[in-house]
């Protein structure tokens, strides 16, 4: 079963304050410091030309839920979130494909009963 969780996130003007190179810099040491397991992978998106809740949203995707937390607590060690760089807003988890999930584990337990 995969997982994914939406990390809604505000940039903040101490990241902002930052030229391109470093924020570069910045964002590969602190996923490189995170990022060690590789049951989990994220992507990046911009979204502060669409939103005024958040400037952007990281993806992750996990097949064990314990591995994406001990990624989001490395995280909290690292500049991105104790500068902080970025606010989290939001976080809402997600399984792909729950309710086919569902149908499976129902058909499961009608099956067996």
């Amino acid at each position: 079963m995969k997982w994914t969780v939406f990390v809604n996130m505000r940039a903040t003007a101490a990241w902002l304050r930052q030229s391109p190179e470093d924020r570069d810099r910045i964002a590969a040491a602190c996923l490189g410091t995170a990022m060690v397991d590789d049951r989990v992978t994220m992507r990046f998106y911009d979204a502060e030309a669409f939103s005024g809740y958040c400037s952007d949203v990281a993806v992750f995707e996990a097949t064990d839920l314990r591995a994406y937390y001990f990624v989001m607590e490395r995280l909290r060690n690292t500049a991105l979130l104790s500068v902080p760089y970025f606010e989290i807003i939001s976080i809402i988890p997600a399984m792909e494909n729950g309710f086919r999930e569902f149908q499976r584990a129902e058909n499961g337990v009608r099956q067996a009963g």
